[in-house]
C-alpha cells in the first residue's frame, strides 16, 4: 500500500475527489493539450462546468497551464495533464503504457463501463479515439 508522504498528496485527492475532474484527468493522461472548450464538448457537459474543474485541478497543480490563445473575442486557455503519481494513476484506472489500471487488461476496462451502461465514458474513449 502506498503511503501520502508529500503535501501535494492532499492536493492530489482533493482534485480526485470530484467525478467530473477525474473524467477531465482520464481525458488528460495522453500528454495532449487540450483547453476546457475541448474538453466539454469531448465530455458533453457545459463548458461552465468543465472550466470550473479545471481551474480547481490547475489550482491543485494536477493540470498545467502551457499556453493561452485569443479565440471569439476571448482568451482560451490550454492545459497539459500532471498526473504522475503512481497511486493517483491507478485511482484514475490508468496503466504506466496502456491505459489501463494494475491489474487490469484494456479490455476489461471496457466491460466494466458496459456493465456499468456508462455511455458517457464510452463516447468519450470514442471520441478521443
Amino acid at each position: 500500500m502506498t503511503t501520502l508522504d508529500r503535501p501535494d498528496d492532499t492536493d492530489l485527492l482533493i482534485a480526485l475527489r470530484h467525478p467530473l475532474r477525474r473524467r477531465i484527468l482520464r481525458l488528460m493522461a495522453d500528454g495532449k493539450k487540450r483547453s476546457p472548450r475541448e474538453l466539454a464538448a469531448v465530455l458533453r457537459t457545459p463548458l461552465s462546468n468543465v472550466s470550473y474543474h479545471v481551474r480547481v485541478l490547475a489550482e491543485r497543480s494536477v493540470v498545467t497551464l502551457v499556453e493561452t490563445q485569443p479565440s471569439r473575442g476571448s482568451v482560451e486557455h490550454v492545459y497539459r495533464g500532471a498526473v504522475e503519481a503512481p497511486w493517483a494513476r491507478q485511482v484514475l484506472g490508468l496503466g504506466k503504457d496502456d491505459g489501463a489500471g494494475a491489474g487490469e487488461s484494456p479490455g476489461s476496462r471496457d466491460l466494466t463501463m458496459h456493465r456499468r451502461g456508462n455511455e458517457d465514458e464510452r463516447r468519450e474513449q470514442d471520441d478521443l479515439g
